[in-house]
């Protein structure tokens, strides 16, 4: 089943971290150019994150690839202070496969992915097929291409 991960980081070694989670993820099959984006919502006084989509081949359901993203974040040894506070790495279920889910701790697909230009932007450099550029356009927030490798 195809299903797509988003990884940020505007903490630490914001690089080191990334690939670090990148080379823990199992089924992987490809991953995005790395972008640099300004902090959306939370606290002020953020720095910039760097962000991130791979892409997975996995007969894993989507509590399990949540269970990884935990898994990964702890690793990275994330603090959990303030919501869409600062952070070492963020790593949210995007799309898994064609399903829906609907729980208290877990929305696939995620549901603000398609207002945000720092999920879509990597997203649709692997995925052109699931992001419309007509989507892409109406998503808020800046984003810049780095020359940062996870591969």
């Amino acid at each position: 089943m195809r299903a797509f991960l988003a990884l940020g980081s505007n903490l630490g070694e914001r690089e080191q971290l990334l690939r670090s989670a990148v080379a823990s993820i199992p089924d992987l099959v490809a991953v995005s150019p790395v972008y640099e984006t300004d902090p959306v919502g939370g606290p002020g006084g953020q720095g910039a994150f760097l962000n991130a989509v791979v892409e997975l081949d996995t007969e894993r359901s989507p509590r399990e690839l949540l269970e990884l993203c935990q898994r990964l974040e702890a690793d990275a040894q994330r603090v959990r202070k303030e919501r869409w506070g600062p952070r070492t790495l963020d790593v949210d279920v995007l799309l898994v496969g064609d399903l829906t889910v609907d729980e208290p701790d877990l929305e696939v697909p995620h549901p603000r992915m398609w207002e945000r230009r720092f999920v879509l932007a990597p997203l649709a450099d692997l995925a052109p097929d699931v992001v419309p550029p007509e989507v892409l356009e109406r998503a808020t927030g800046d984003v810049r291409r780095t020359d940062v490798s996870l591969a």
